[in-house]
C-alpha cells in the first residue's frame, strides 16, 4: 500500500511542478520537432539514450536542439568527449534524430512543383491575414480578361518561390558544405521567398505600374517596399517574433536578412556599382560578404537570374496554355558557388550559357504574347481609369480608426490589408452617385465595350519617347491631323491612350549574360565569363525596345478611321516605323513617306517612284 503525500506536499500545492518533471513535459510537448529544444530537453534526450553522463558537457557548451544537425566528430572532440565510441554512438544517434520527419511539416499540393513540404515555421507565416490576402489578387492582373485560365493569385505563386528559394539554398548547402549555410541561413531565404510579394496590390503590376504613378505621381510607389512594410505589419501583428525566436532564428539580425533579400539596403541606382565584384564595400548587414551568394535566390539584382522567375515562368505558363522552354530542374544539377573578385556568387556550367539565352528569350515570349498583350494592356488601362476616379469617394478604415483612400492605403498596412481585387466588385456593385464614373467604366470593362486598338509603333533607339514625355503624347497625337481625314471627324487629347511599353531581357539596354558567371568541369571553383559571340551568332544583337500602342476611347466606325489616320500622321511626323497595317488603314498617305516606301519589296524601284510622286500629287491637291 503506496503511502500518500502529506498535505504540506510541494507536488500537491496548485502550479508546482518539479524542475524535472518540467523538463519531461517540455520533451514530450516538442516531441521529434528537435529544433525548439532548449538545453535542458537535450539533455534529457541523451538521458533516454543511455549517455546522461553526457549532460553535464552539454550544459557547460549550452547546446540547444538547433545545434544537434551541424554537430560532428571534430566539435565532440573540442567539448572534450575523449571516448571515439561514445562520440560515434552519439553521432549514429543524432543523424538519425535529425533525419526522422518533423511532425509539425505540412504538405502543400502544388500544380506545379506536386507536393511541398513548408516549415513550421513558413506555415505559421501563411496562416496570417496579411498572407492570405494575397489569395484575392490575381497573379497576372487584366490578362485573366484575355485568357480564362489565368485565373491563379498571388497566394500560390508566393508558396512556390518559398519552395524553389529552399530548394536552391539547401542544394548549395549539400553541394558545398565549406559555404557553412546553416539552418538559420535556409529558413530565412525560404521565408524572404514566400513574402516577396506581400506589398502588391489590386490586379498586381497593373496597381504600381500603372495606378500609383497618377495617383500619386510623387510617391515612387514599388511593391517591393511594400512588401518590406506589410512582412514587419506581418510579424509584429502576429507576434511571430517569439516563434521565430523558438525556431533558432536571430533578432533582428535575421529579420533584417530577411527584408535586404525582398528589396535591397540600396537604390537601383547604386545596385550596378555595388554589384561589381571589385567594389569592396559591403553594404548588407543580415549577412557577412562571405555569404553574399544568398542575396542572389529570392531576387536577383546583379543577372535576374532567381526563383522568383522560374516559378512564375513555370506557373504562368501552366494557365496561359503556353509552353514553357526553361527547366530550373537542370540548372540545379549544375549550380555552384565560386569566388569572383572580392564575393562568391551563384554560377552554372559553361554549357548551360545557351540555356540561359532560352530563359531570358521565354522571359521576352511570355511579356509579348500575355503580359503585354494589346487588350489586356487596354482593360488594365480601363480598370485604372475607374479607379482614379474612385480614388478620392473609397475610404478604408485602417489603425487607430482613420480612413484612407485607394492610393492613400500604401502609408498604412492596417488599411492596405484590406485593399485587393475585390475592390473591383465594390466600386461595380455600389449605388454611390459618386462612384457613377467610376462603375460605368467597369460596366463597359465586363460587357468588352473596350476602348478601340488604332494600332502600334516603335521610335528608333536614339529617339525613344523619354517618362516626362508621356502625359503630353495624346496632345501631341491629336494635333497631327492629316489632310486627308474628313472634316467632320475632330479628335481631341482626350479621345486617345498612347501607352508606352519597355520590352527588355530584364536589365534595360543590357545583355543579362554579361553579368553571369560560368565554371568548367575541369576546374570547379573558377569563375569564368562567356561572351555572346563565343555562344552563336544568331544570339540578339539588341537586348532592348520600346513599343509604342495607341487607343481611341471613341468607339464608332467613322472615328476609328479617323484615329488610325491621324495616328499614321503621327507616326510620319516623329519618324516613326511604319504601322504593321499601315497600308491598309490609309492607303492614301503611307507611301507620303519615302522611307516606307523603299520598305515596300513587292513592286520594282521604277514602279515605287511613279507611285510616290502620284500620291504625294494627290496629297498636296
Amino acid at each position: 500500500m503506496k503511502r500518500g503525500r502529506p498535505e504540506g506536499s510541494p507536488m500537491l500545492q496548485d502550479g508546482y511542478v518539479t524542475p524535472e518533471k518540467t523538463a519531461k513535459k517540455r520533451c514530450e510537448e516538442a516531441s521529434e520537432d528537435y529544433e525548439v529544444w532548449g538545453v535542458e530537453d537535450v539533455c534529457l534526450f541523451l538521458e533516454r539514450q543511455g549517455l546522461g553522463d553526457l549532460q553535464g558537457t552539454f550544459r557547460d557548451n549550452q547546446v540547444k536542439g538547433t545545434n544537434l544537425q551541424y554537430l560532428t566528430e571534430e566539435h565532440l572532440k573540442e567539448m572534450k568527449i575523449s571516448s571515439v565510441g561514445k562520440r560515434l554512438e552519439l553521432l549514429r544517434i543524432l543523424h538519425l534524430l535529425c533525419q526522422s520527419p518533423n511532425p509539425n511539416i505540412k504538405v502543400f499540393n502544388d500544380p506545379i512543383h506536386g507536393h511541398i513540404e513548408l516549415h513550421p515555421l513558413l506555415v505559421h507565416i501563411i496562416d496570417t491575414p496579411q498572407f492570405q490576402r494575397l489569395r484575392y489578387i490575381k497573379q497576372l492582373g487584366g490578362c485573366y480578361y484575355v485568357f480564362p485560365g489565368a485565373s491563379h493569385n498571388r497566394f500560390e505563386h508566393s508558396i512556390g518561390v518559398g519552395h524553389l528559394a529552399g530548394c536552391l539554398v539547401r542544394t548549395l548547402q549539400e553541394r558545398q558544405p565549406d559555404l557553412r549555410i546553416n539552418k538559420r541561413d535556409v529558413l530565412c531565404v525560404q521565408i524572404a521567398g514566400l513574402c516577396h510579394d506581400l506589398g502588391h496590390g489590386p490586379f498586381s503590376h497593373m496597381f504600381d505600374g500603372r495606378f500609383m504613378p497618377l495617383a500619386r505621381p510623387q510617391k515612387d510607389f514599388k511593391h517591393e517596399t511594400a512588401s518590406v512594410k506589410m512582412f514587419d505589419h506581418l510579424i509584429q501583428s502576429n507576434g511571430l517574433e517569439k516563434v521565430m525566436e523558438r525556431y533558432g532564428l536571430v533578432l533582428p539580425e535575421d529579420l533584417k536578412f530577411i527584408k535586404e533579400q525582398i528589396t535591397g539596403p540600396l537604390p537601383p541606382e547604386d545596385e550596378e556599382r555595388f554589384n561589381s565584384s571589385q567594389n569592396s564595400s559591403w553594404s548588407y548587414e543580415g549577412r557577412q560578404e562571405d555569404k553574399s551568394f544568398l542575396y542572389e535566390i529570392v531576387a536577383n539584382k546583379r543577372n535576374g537570374i532567381d526563383v522568383d522567375k522560374w516559378d512564375y515562368f513555370a506557373r504562368d505558363c501552366h494557365h496561359l496554355g503556353i509552353q514553357n522552354n526553361f527547366d530550373y530542374k537542370r540548372f540545379l544539377k549544375f549550380a555552384r558557388v565560386c569566388a569572383v573578385g572580392k564575393k562568391k556568387h551563384i554560377c552554372t556550367r559553361e554549357k548551360e550559357v545557351g540555356n540561359l539565352y532560352d530563359m531570358f528569350h521565354t522571359r521576352n515570349c511570355l511579356h509579348r504574347r500575355a503580359y503585354q498583350h494589346k487588350v489586356g494592356n487596354i482593360i488594365e488601362t480601363m480598370i485604372t481609369d475607374a479607379f482614379l476616379k474612385a480614388d478620392q469617394h473609397i475610404k478604408i478604415e485602417g489603425s487607430d480608426g482613420n480612413y484612407y483612400t485607394i492610393s492613400d492605403s500604401v502609408e498604412d498596412m492596417v488599411a492596405y490589408t484590406k485593399l485587393t481585387d475585390n475592390i473591383f466588385h465594390q466600386i461595380l456593385y455600389s449605388s454611390d452617385p459618386e462612384l457613377s464614373k467610376a462603375r460605368e467604366i467597369l460596366r463597359k470593362v465586363e460587357r468588352r465595350q473596350l476602348y478601340k486598338y488604332v494600332g502600334q509603333t516603335q521610335p528608333k533607339a536614339n529617339t525613344r519617347i523619354k517618362p516626362e514625355e508621356y502625359d503630353k503624347l495624346p496632345a501631341d497625337l491629336a494635333n497631327s491631323t492629316p489632310q486627308t481625314c474628313p472634316p467632320d471627324v475632330l479628335l481631341n487629347p482626350e479621345d486617345f491612350i498612347v501607352d508606352v511599353i519597355h520590352m527588355d531581357y530584364g536589365m534595360k539596354e543590357q545583355n543579362p549574360i554579361n553579368n553571369v558567371r560560368f565554371y568548367c568541369k575541369t576546374d570547379l571553383t573558377k569563375a569564368i565569363r562567356i561572351t555572346k559571340d563565343q555562344v552563336s551568332q544568331l544570339l540578339p544583337e539588341k537586348f532592348a525596345e520600346q513599343i509604342i500602342r495607341v487607343y481611341c476611347k471613341k468607339t464608332d466606325d467613322k472615328s476609328l478611321e479617323s484615329a488610325k489616320r491621324y495616328f499614321v500622321q503621327w507616326c510620319m511626323n516623329r519618324d516613326f516605323s511604319k504601322p504593321q497595317d499601315g497600308d491598309v488603314v490609309a492607303p492614301d498617305m503611307t507611301p507620303l513617306k519615302a522611307s516606307w516606301a523603299a520598305e515596300d519589296d513587292d513592286s520594282d524601284s521604277e514602279n515605287k517612284a511613279l507611285l510616290h510622286k502620284s500620291r504625294v500629287r494627290l496629297f498636296n491637291n
